[in-house]
C-alpha cells in the first residue's frame, strides 16, 4: 500500500501559470514524510493533491493501486471521511461547537457520532483537554484549539494524516507538543503522515524529507 505520483503538474489561471512541474513521487504506507521549501516553492498545493482535496492538472495519483482520478466526487468523500485527518494551520473548528462536538463532527458525517464518543473522550484526555470537553473554541488557547483539531482528525483511526503547518501558529512548547503527538501515532499506530512544515527542526523529525524548489523536487 503507498501513495505514488507519476508526472504530477499543477497549474492556476487563465494564463496557466505552473506551480508543480511533472513530480514523481512514493510515500510508502506507515511511513512519515515532511515537505519542505521556501514560501511559494509550492509545498501545500503539492499535500492537497496528495491528500485528494485538490486535481493535479495532469499526471497521475495512485492511492492503494488506484487511479484516484477514476473516483466519483461520492468516492472521493468517503475515502476521506474513512481514511484522512486533515490538521491545518488554523485550526477550523466551529464556534458554534463544543471541544467535544467538533472532535465528533467526522462521525457526525457517516451517522457514528454516538458510538465514537467515548473515543472522543479518550482523545481529549490523552491530549490533555479533558477539562475543555464542553468549552466553546473561543474560550480555549490556540494551542488547546489546536490539540482538539488533531483529536478530530485521530477520532476514526484514520490511515493517513495530512498536516499543513500544524504548529505555525503556535508557541514552542506546544509546537512541541504537536509533533510529539504525530510521532506517537506514526510509530504506534502505523498512521501514514504528510507532513508540511517551513521549519526545519521539525522536518528532520520525518522518516524522509521531500524538498520542493520552484516546485520542482529537489533531493
Amino acid at each position: 500500500m503507498s501513495i505514488i505520483g507519476q508526472k504530477i503538474i499543477k497549474e492556476f489561471g487563465e494564463k496557466s501559470i505552473r506551480v508543480l512541474h511533472e513530480l514523481d513521487f512514493k510515500i510508502e504506507d506507515g511511513e512519515f514524510v515532511s515537505i519542505t521549501g521556501k514560501s511559494g516553492s509550492g509545498k501545500s498545493t503539492l499535500l492537497y493533491i496528495i491528500s485528494t482535496l485538490d486535481n493535479a492538472s495532469s499526471g497521475s495519483l495512485f492511492i492503494d493501486e488506484q487511479d484516484t482520478s477514476k473516483w466519483s466526487e461520492k468516492e472521493v468523500h468517503h475515502f476521506r471521511n474513512i481514511n484522512i485527518g486533515f490538521i491545518f494551520q488554523f485550526h477550523y473548528l466551529l464556534e458554534e461547537l463544543t471541544a467535544i462536538e467538533n472532535v465528533l463532527l467526522p462521525a457526525r458525517n457517516i451517522n457514528r457520532e454516538e458510538h465514537e464518543r467515548e473515543r472522543a473522550l479518550s482523545l481529549l484526555e490523552h491530549f490533555g483537554i479533558l477539562d475543555k470537553t464542553d468549552s466553546y473554541p473561543k474560550e480555549m488557547s490556540g494551542g488547546e484549539q489546536q490539540r482538539v483539531a488533531i483529536c478530530r482528525a485521530l477520532l476514526l483511526k484514520p490511515r493517513y494524516i495530512f498536516a499543513d503547518e500544524p504548529t505555525g501558529n503556535l508557541d514552542s512548547h506546544n509546537a512541541r507538543r504537536v509533533m510529539d503527538a504525530l510521532i506517537e501515532i506514526n510509530k504506534n499506530q502505523g498512521t501514514t503522515i504528510c507532513l508540511v512544515t517551513h521549519d526545519s527542526e521539525f522536518s528532520k523529525m520525518a522518516d524522509r524529507e521531500i524538498f520542493l524548489t520552484d516546485g520542482r523536487i529537489t533531493n
